[in-house]
């Protein structure tokens, strides 16, 4: 990692910021050593479970809660090997997240690939999921350390939280930014804030610093929840990996349509009011969708609102002395909402 990092500063020394490929670059031997444990967390003796996991894992990921454990446990001073196990318990548990949403979506694809319950079904994903989660949970337990487990603990009960509130909410055009905010905060930001804070308990810095590396995570992930569902509207379907609108089509309120909802004239809310009522998501009903969403200008509300939840997130590290970390965590945060856009 030294060595990475001097020839990372040598080669750029008048730079102000990094690239995220450069931010890949630099620790991609720390992510390496993520995968590789990975795989010996994942060794079993259950072919279905190798052969779903090895599914998952290979499906292109970018490991971004992963990098988040590793870069604010060295910015928090770390210089230990426990944030690389600690990093897979993060990713079995975004991937089992991952298993159980495409169940409950009934998704087809994800990343460009088919899901794992259009191979083995749903029962065998959702088991899979199950065992993922407790898998995390043994690891976290070997450790013997009690706010670890605390902080997992939690985490996994807001993820569950949030899907529950979200399928509480499925169609329904009454929810507020309030309900739709609360919602990302547990089911995106809470795992994304828990992979920070894991980080930020490995280091050797104060309980003030501890909380704005947490809070950064709150709002980088409630961002990347935002960025997310944002370009469901407008990205490139083969770039993105699933159809365009496909969360419209699933029920999903988000907040471009939460705020179309409030720009839109009484006609326009009456149309789009009965398309969502009658899941009637025709080419023509979407295209309607979309062409009001661009002239009331939502999209640029959403992206906007995350950047404003970036903006926070930076000011949660101002704590800290300028870094290679540190400038690190700052362009990954920008990528959250500006990728593929």
């Amino acid at each position: 990692m030294w060595l990475t990092i001097h020839l990372v500063k040598a080669l750029l020394p008048d730079k102000r910021h990094l690239t995220i490929d450069e931010v890949w670059e630099i620790y991609k031997n720390d992510l390496f050593r993520v995968e590789e444990q990975i795989k010996k967390d994942l060794r079993t003796y259950v072919p279905l479970i190798d052969a779903i996991s090895n599914h998952l894992f290979h499906s292109g990921g970018k490991r971004f809660r992963p990098l988040l454990l590793i870069l604010t446990a060295y910015l928090a001073g770390y210089e230990g090997n426990a944030h690389i196990e600690l990093a897979s318990v993060v990713e079995l548990i975004h991937t089992a997240t991952l298993l159980h949403d495409d169940v409950i979506d009934e998704a087809h694809i994800r990343r460009g690939k088919k899901t794992a319950r259009m191979i083995w079904g749903n029962q065998a994903s959702i088991l899979v999921g199950d065992y993922l989660y407790t898998k995390a949970q043994c690891r976290i337990v070997s450790f013997h350390n009690h706010e670890l487990n605390e902080i997992i603990a939690d985490t996994t009960r807001r993820l569950t939280q949030g899907e529950l509130s979200q399928l509480s909410y499925n169609g329904d055009i009454n929810m507020t930014e309030e309900d739709y905010l609360d919602i990302i905060g547990n089911k995106t930001a809470s795992l994304i804030s828990a992979a920070c804070r894991i980080g930020a308990l490995l280091g050797n810095c104060s309980d003030t610093q501890k909380q704005g590396i947490e809070e950064f995570g709150w709002n980088v992930g409630i961002a990347f929840q935002l960025a997310d569902d944002t370009l469901d509207y407008i990205a490139d379907k083969g770039k993105l990996g699933k159809s365009i609108c496909k969360d419209l089509q699933e029920g999903k309120i988000t907040l471009p349509l939460l705020k179309l909802l409030k720009k839109c004239n009484k006609e326009e809310f009456a149309r789009i009011e009965k398309i969502i009522h009658d899941f009637d998501f025709s080419e023509e009903n979407l295209r309607y969708i979309l062409d009001n969403m661009k002239r009331y200008d939502v999209i640029d509300y959403a992206l906007n609102k995350a950047r404003e939840f970036i903006g926070k997130a930076k000011k949660g590290l101002s704590l800290f002395n300028n870094s290679i970390h540190l400038q690190a965590l700052s362009t990954l945060a920008d990528y959250v909402v500006e990728r593929e856009l």
